[in-house]
């Protein structure tokens, strides 16, 4: 488990050259590689909990153990950090509101258990049933729609707060994106966020009298999960984008290393799913794959699962002093607000990418329906209330998604009209 062979003199990577997963630099630089990964997760993971209200050093802590957990369960062959999920942020928000944090932590809880037992199911049948189940058109659509259900509330609740900070905010990572490549280029968020915390300091917009009263060093705010079945149903879409996440992660990081790591899906859907019900367990935000990692692994040619290792322990490390947490808590809604209008179009575009890459054909009137129901269903946040469970936008929109066009597929054969052109 703990074994790397030392690639090459240990210092440098030849060109076209790269440090497979079961290899190593030398430490020291491995563990300055696993430092700049921590980076790169940074600025997401902790947008998370400063948007749904949990703890932030908590969610660090989970972070860095989910991670190590996770390497452990896929046996050091996936290397990849597990950092906060964008994709329960709607569903938590929503839990809160209606009851509590508990009742937030409830719902992740159960769909990190079901997540985990779909990976032990995939590691039984494969993964053919799940292109079945959800095509191109219908899993595009079910992320997609989960990106722009959230921006109407984080423009309420954030962006229009302090617009001027937001903005600004927002420039500054469009700037850091457009003007840099390689890990600069791939931290822009986390740029984005310096440059318009600075902007709020100036503007009288940060408190820190937190941060002076916080001790270096003690452990994070642990909270229980409790349960609403209610509640529950809003949480379960969630499922449809790990999975997405999960496979597309296995995929790259497979294309990247020149190995075919298929096999390994049901194993890290399992590992993601675990970590994120253990993290709920005790208050942290739920977790999954990180694209930002898979930044840093293209851009310095390292996907040693060793530096991985370095990355939670760091992490955990830096959940143990209430002072960082306290920091990360003084970025004020501007802010806030400039980052998410960012993050949140970035995940609908993830699922316009998942059509593009599966050539849906949006001329076919099937793939309208499906996508055109499914994303209004959402952007309106419409909500149904039947038999004391709640459904909101995210939970309507998956199953208008998944139900027009399996209904429509079905009623295509069953005429003998091509399906396709139903």
């Amino acid at each position: 488990m703990f074994r790397w062979t030392l690639h090459g003199d240990g210092r440098t990577v030849a060109p076209g050259a790269i440090v497979a997963p079961g290899e190593r630099l030398t430490w020291p630089r491995t563990i300055g590689i696993g430092a700049q990964h921590v980076i790169a997760m940074f600025g997401a993971t902790f947008l998370v909990p400063l948007l749904t209200g949990f703890p932030t050093s908590t969610t660090l802590l989970f972070s860095g153990i989910g991670t190590l957990l996770f390497l452990v369960i896929t046996r050091n062959r996936v290397p990849s950090y597990l950092g906060s999920s964008f994709a329960f942020i709607a569903p938590i928000t929503a839990s809160t509101q209606a009851d509590s944090m508990g009742a937030a932590l409830g719902g992740v809880l159960v769909t990190g258990l079901l997540l985990a037992g779909l990976g032990l199911l995939v590691q039984k049948v494969g993964t053919a049933w799940i292109g079945r189940l959800m095509p191109p058109v219908v899993m595009g659509s079910i992320v997609a729609l989960i990106g722009l259900n959230l921006v109407p509330t984080t423009y309420q609740n954030n962006f229009s707060k302090a617009p001027l900070t937001a903005t600004l905010t927002l420039v500054a990572i469009i700037l850091c994106t457009a003007l840099f490549r390689g890990i600069l280029g791939r931290v822009s968020v986390l740029v984005g966020v310096a440059v318009g915390y600075v902007i709020a300091v100036l503007r009288g917009e940060v408190d820190f009298t937190a941060v002076g009263e916080a001790a270096w060093i003690g452990l994070p705010q642990f909270h229980a999960p409790s349960f609403d079945l209610g509640l529950i149903p809003i949480f379960l879409p969630v499922i449809v984008v790990l999975l997405a996440e999960n496979v597309g992660h296995v995929t790259s990081v497979g294309a990247m290393t020149g190995r075919n790591l298929d096999h390994m899906v049901g194993r890290t859907l399992t590992a993601d799913g675990l970590a994120t019900a253990l993290s709920a367990c005790f208050g942290g935000s739920p977790t999954t794959t990180y694209g930002e990692n898979i930044g840093v692994m293209s851009a310095t040619r390292v996907y040693s699962t060793a530096a991985y290792w370095v990355a939670g322990i760091v992490a955990i490390g830096l959940s143990l002093s209430p002072k960082v947490g306290a920091a990360i808590n003084t970025i004020p809604p501007g802010v806030l607000g400039g980052v998410t209008f960012v993050l949140y179009g970035l995940i609908a575009i993830v699922g316009f990418r998942m059509w593009v890459e599966g050539r849906v054909d949006f001329a076919r009137p099937k793939n309208q329906i499906t996508a055109g129901v499914a994303l209004v269903i959402a952007i309106a946040d419409l909500h149904w209330s039947v038999g004391g469970f709640s459904f909101t936008g995210i939970a309507l929109g998956t199953l208008a998604a998944l139900a027009i066009y399996h209904s429509m597929t079905a009623i295509g054969r069953i005429t003998g009209t091509d399906a396709e052109a139903a």
